[in-house]
């Protein structure tokens, strides 16, 4: 009979008697100790807690958020009229294009709107704070787009 608490032949654990170590600082057996090493680039822990930084996180999601719900609204209230409002998304506008098809362009339309706000805002107020940080860390400019 089959024993489910033994291990199948060809793990780990059977063969060395052991679970691997994964996430410590302990080397193999013999080997010498793990030495610290001198941090040669940025300290990202301070300039995450720079003031900077949380300025320009607050920026980021002054915007983000907001959009985010706002479109989110915007497309739930297209699902929701498609499904339960049958009689006014069937609705006539100009030949045979009714409402329906008018807020699904429009769905289309206001993803483009969102992605164009968004990077004019980029462009405008985050990226130069990006690249005050990034020099005052002493990192290379980063690429253009």
């Amino acid at each position: 009979m089959y024993d489910v608490a033994r291990p199948s032949p060809g793990n780990a654990l059977e063969e060395t008697g052991v679970l691997p170590v994964l996430f410590t600082g302990d080397g193999p057996a013999g080997a010498p100790p793990h030495r610290a090493t001198a941090r040669t680039g940025p300290d990202y822990p301070a300039i995450q807690a720079s003031p900077e930084f949380v300025s320009l996180r607050r920026r980021f999601r002054g915007f983000v958020f907001p959009m985010s719900f706002a479109f989110f609204a915007w497309y739930m209230t297209y699902v929701l009229l498609a499904a339960y409002a049958h009689d006014f998304m069937s609705r006539k506008v100009v030949g045979q294009v009714n409402v329906g098809i008018v807020l699904g362009i429009g769905q289309f339309a206001s993803t483009a709107l969102v992605t164009w706000l968004y990077l004019r805002y980029a462009r405008r107020r985050l990226d130069p704070r990006v690249a005050e940080l990034r020099a005052r860390a002493g990192l290379p400019d980063g690429p253009r787009r």
